[in-house]
């Protein structure tokens, strides 16, 4: 599983020209579900990203989670985040997980977001989706599971 992350000022993802979900200030995050992928790695990047402390404190040091500020969280499925560019100048998505598998952990991932008390949006799995964004800082982390 591989998320990128971005601290945003306000994210939206419009579907045929029209928003089909929006959030303040939060996190964009966007996810690639691989062939390996299970239920508990799900639940391990959501511990980690619901934890993770890129938001400034009082002092202007990244000291807070998206929990302690009340962030809200965009979540858009992205399986061009699995593809393999090592060879060649086509990429690869042969470690992408197939759709059906990817669907159903995206939307746990979804469920598990929300179930930690963060508002959560989504994008529409497979569909062609335009996301805008205000990157916060900027600041913008990769992270695999």
């Amino acid at each position: 599983m591989k998320v990128l992350i971005q601290r945003v000022k306000e994210a939206s993802v419009s579907i045929d020209n029209k928003i089909h979900s929006e959030i303040k200030h939060g996190i964009l995050a966007f996810v690639g579900i691989e062939k390996q992928d299970t239920e508990e790695i799900i639940l391990k990047a959501v511990k980690k990203i619901s934890g993770l402390r890129i938001f400034s404190d009082e002092n202007g040091k990244m000291n807070l989670s998206i929990i302690d500020t009340k962030g809200e969280m965009l979540i858009v499925s992205q399986f061009t985040l699995c593809g393999d560019c090592k060879k060649g100048t086509r990429p690869s998505f042969d470690n992408s997980a197939s759709p059906e598998i990817a669907n159903s952990l995206y939307e746990k991932f979804i469920k598990e977001i929300s179930n930690c008390g963060i508002k959560t949006a989504s994008g529409v799995f497979g569909a062609h989706m335009e996301v805008q964004l205000i990157n916060d800082g900027p600041v913008t982390f990769m992270l695999e599971f």
